[in-house]
């Protein structure tokens, strides 16, 4: 099951992301990846954290996206947590898209023992129920 963080702008979604991956960081036994898109975490997120900026991979679309979390894990298996800010910035507003992405990570989350949470900035109301169903909703 992977881990949802939504709210609307402003609601603070990023603020608990920050916390969460600091508390991944200082629990964890192996390593936490936060992927954020620009450069906006970098003195608030712990420097043992991996922050990847996406936008210097030139990913879009929620399959270029669930391809580079799937390579990451590949890469390394020592990652306990991945963290994902502004998921609906870099896969697209398409909540049909979304669903299919949270299913993929659901599944690489069970297959790989990873803790995967996403930041989603939308409305909770307006979260498909398939999302619901593999995540929890934080």
């Amino acid at each position: 099951m992977i881990n949802v963080i939504v709210g609307k702008k402003g609601s603070g979604k990023t603020k608990k992301l920050i916390e969460r991956a600091n508390e991944s960081v200082s629990k964890s036994s192996g390593n936490v990846v936060v992927i954020e898109k620009g450069n906006k975490l970098t003195y608030d997120i712990s420097h043992d954290a991996r922050l990847i900026d996406i936008d210097e991979y030139g990913i879009q679309g929620a399959d270029a996206l669930g391809g580079f979390i799937c390579g990451i894990c590949a890469g390394n298996y020592d990652v306990t947590d991945i963290y994902v800010d502004s998921t609906l910035k870099i896969i697209g507003q398409d909540m049909g898209g979304l669903t299919s992405f949270a299913e993929k990570m659901d599944a690489l989350s069970s297959l790989s023992n990873i803790k995967i949470t996403l930041l989603i900035s939308a409305d909770e109301g307006i979260l498909p129920q398939e999302i619901k169903a593999v995540s929890a909703v934080v």
